[in-house]
C-alpha cells in the first residue's frame, strides 16, 4: 500500500509539474549543446548561430505578440472590477512593495560593491582594450528622465503600441550655438523607437479602469469586453507556454555559441561577475523572502517552488514583459484573487525591476573603481538614486539595462563608452537579473492579495448584499458608503 501511495504521490507530482521539468531540461539541454558545439573546433559563422536561434525566436515573438492584449485587458478588467477604494488600496500597496524592494536591492548591490571592490584589483589601463563594441553617448540624463514622465502621457495611444517617444541630441554644424563636444548645447530633437510604450499604456489602463468602475452598470459591455479578451489571452498563453521547452532551449545554445571569450568571462570581470549574481541571490532568495514573511507570516519556500516555470523561462528569454503572461498564470494556479493578479503583475512587469537596480548600482561604481576615481558619499547617494529611476525606465525587453546604464555612468561623470567593459558579460547577467524582476514580481502580488484579502471579503460580502437587496434596501446601502 505505501509502495502505491508513493507511485501516485510520483506521478501526480510528474503531471503537475511536468512543463517545469520540460523546460528547466530545456535550459540545461541548451547549455550543454552549446559548450559542445563550441568545444568541437568548428569556426561556427554568425548565419549559424541565428539558424540554431530562430526556433527560440519564433517563440519569443508568440510571446511578446501577447503582451499589449494582454496587459492593456488584465489590468482595464481587473480595476473596472474592484471598489475604486479597493484598487486603490491595492495599487497603493503594490507600488510601496515594489519601491521597497527597489531601494532595498540598490542600497544592498552598493554595499556589497564597496566592500568587495571588484574594479581595485583590474587593471585600469586595460579595461577596454578587448571590448569589440562602444556605446556613445546622445542625451543627457535629465532628458532620460524627462521621456520616462512624457511616455508615461502618451500623445497616440495606437502609437504607444508600437513605439515609444526618445529625446535625441545632435550636432549641427551649421548652428552656431552648437559645441562640438558639448551635448547640452546640441540640437534637441525627438523620435520614435521600436518597442511598445508600456509605461503609458499602463497608464491608459488604469485611468480606462477607474472610469468604467464610476460608471456602474453602464460600463458592464466595455468591462465583458476587456474581462473575454484577458480570458482568452490566457487562454492562448496556455498553448504558447507548452512551446517554451523547445525555445528555451534554442535561445540559451545559441547565446552561448555567440560566446567571444570564455576566458574574459572568467578572467578580469569575473569578480564583477561574482559580486552581481551575490547580490541578486542574497536579494532573491533574502531581502524578499523577509519581506514576504513580515507581509504575510508565511514561509516563501512553497511559493517559490511552484515559480519554477516561470523562472526558466525568465532565463531563457530575458523579457520580463515575455514571460508577464506566464507569471500571471502561475499566480492564477496558486489560487490567488484574478483581480489582484492582473492588475499587481502587469505593472510590476513595468516599473518593478529589482534586479537591473542592483546591477547598475555595481556596474557604475566597478567602472569607477576601474578608473581609480574615487566615489564619496554624495556620488554614492546620486548612484543610488539615478539607478532607481533607471530601473523604472528600462524596458522589460533583452538588455535594456545597458541603455539606462549610460545615465547611472553619467552620474559620476564616467564616459558612455565605459559601457563596453561590461559587455561580456552582461548577457548573462541579464538573465539573472531577469529572473529576480519576475520572481519580485510573484511573490508582490502574492503580498498584496495576502494584506488586501480583509477589503476583498469587505466587497464581495457588499456586492452580495447589493444584488440580494431590495430597492430600499439598497437606497440605505448607498447612504451608508457615503
Amino acid at each position: 500500500m505505501p509502495l502505491q501511495i508513493r507511485r501516485n504521490g510520483c506521478t501526480s507530482f510528474l503531471r503537475e509539474n511536468l512543463l517545469t521539468l520540460l523546460t528547466i531540461i530545456g535550459v540545461l539541454s541548451g547549455t550543454l549543446l552549446g559548450w559542445s558545439l563550441r568545444a568541437s573546433g568548428y569556426e561556427w559563422t554568425r548565419r549559424d548561430v541565428m539558424y540554431f536561434q530562430y526556433p527560440g525566436e519564433l517563440f519569443l515573438r508568440m510571446l511578446k505578440s501577447l503582451i499589449v492584449p494582454l496587459l492593456v485587458s488584465s489590468i482595464v478588467s481587473a480595476i473596472g472590477s474592484l471598489d475604486l477604494s479597493l484598487s486603490g488600496k491595492v495599487g497603493l500597496r503594490a507600488i510601496i512593495y515594489y519601491m521597497t524592494t527597489t531601494v532595498c536591492a540598490v542600497m544592498l548591490g552598493i554595499a556589497l560593491v564597496t566592500t568587495i571592490q571588484p574594479g581595485r584589483t583590474s587593471d585600469p589601463f586595460t579595461a577596454t582594450n578587448t571590448t569589440t563594441k562602444k556605446v556613445t553617448k546622445d542625451t543627457l540624463t535629465s532628458d532620460t528622465l524627462l521621456d520616462l514622465i512624457r511616455n508615461v502621457f502618451p500623445e497616440n495611444i495606437a502609437q504607444a503600441t508600437i513605439a515609444s517617444y526618445r529625446t535625441r541630441l545632435s550636432y549641427d554644424p551649421n548652428d552656431s550655438r552648437s559645441i562640438k563636444g558639448h551635448l547640452e548645447t546640441y540640437k534637441i530633437e525627438g523620435d520614435y523607437q521600436s518597442g511598445s510604450n508600456v509605461l503609458g499604456l499602463v497608464c491608459f489602463s488604469v485611468v480606462l479602469g477607474i472610469t468604467l468602475g464610476k460608471m456602474g452598470d453602464k460600463s458592464k459591455p466595455l468591462q465583458n469586453f476587456f474581462h473575454s479578451l484577458s480570458e482568452a489571452m490566457m487562454i492562448i498563453t496556455g498553448w504558447v507556454i507548452w512551446l517554451s521547452p523547445l525555445g528555451v532551449f534554442f535561445l540559451v545554445t545559441a547565446k552561448i555559441m555567440e560566446i567571444e571569450s570564455f576566458a574574459e568571462l572568467v578572467g578580469r570581470l569575473g569578480l564583477y561577475f561574482m559580486t552581481v549574481l551575490l547580490g541578486l541571490f542574497l536579494h532573491g532568495f533574502g531581502t524578499l523572502s523577509v519581506l514576504f514573511i513580515l507581509a504575510t507570516k508565511k514561509l516563501p519556500c512553497r511559493y517559490i517552488a511552484k515559480m519554477g516555470q516561470v523562472m526558466a523561462t525568465a532565463f531563457g528569454t530575458a523579457s520580463s514583459s515575455a514571460t508577464m503572461p506566464i507569471t500571471i498564470g502561475c499566480c492564477d494556479e496558486m489560487g490567488l484573487d484574478p483581480r489582484i493578479t492582473r492588475f499587481v503583475i502587469p505593472i510590476g512587469a513595468t516599473i518593478n525591476m529589482d534586479g537591473t537596480a542592483l546591477y547598475e548600482a555595481v556596474a557604475a561604481i566597478f567602472i569607477a573603481q576601474l578608473r581609480r576615481v574615487d566615489m564619496s558619499f554624495g556620488k554614492i547617494v546620486a548612484v543610488s538614486v539615478t539607478a532607481t529611476a533607471a530601473s523604472i525606465g528600462a524596458a522589460g525587453i533583452p538588455q535594456a539595462g545597458l541603455v539606462t546604464m549610460v545615465m547611472v555612468l553619467d552620474t559620476v561623470n564616467l564616459p558612455a563608452e565605459d559601457v563596453s567593459i561590461i559587455l561580456a558579460v552582461d548577457w548573462l547577467l541579464d538573465r539573472f537579473r531577469t529572473t529576480i524582476n519576475v520572481v519580485c514580481d510573484a511573490l508582490g502580488a502574492i503580498i498584496v492579495a495576502s494584506l488586501s484579502q480583509g477589503d476583498i471579503e469587505k466587497s464581495r460580502a457588499l456586492q452580495n448584499d447589493r444584488e440580494n437587496a431590495t430597492t430600499h434596501e439598497l437606497t440605505e446601502l448607498e447612504k451608508g458608503e457615503r
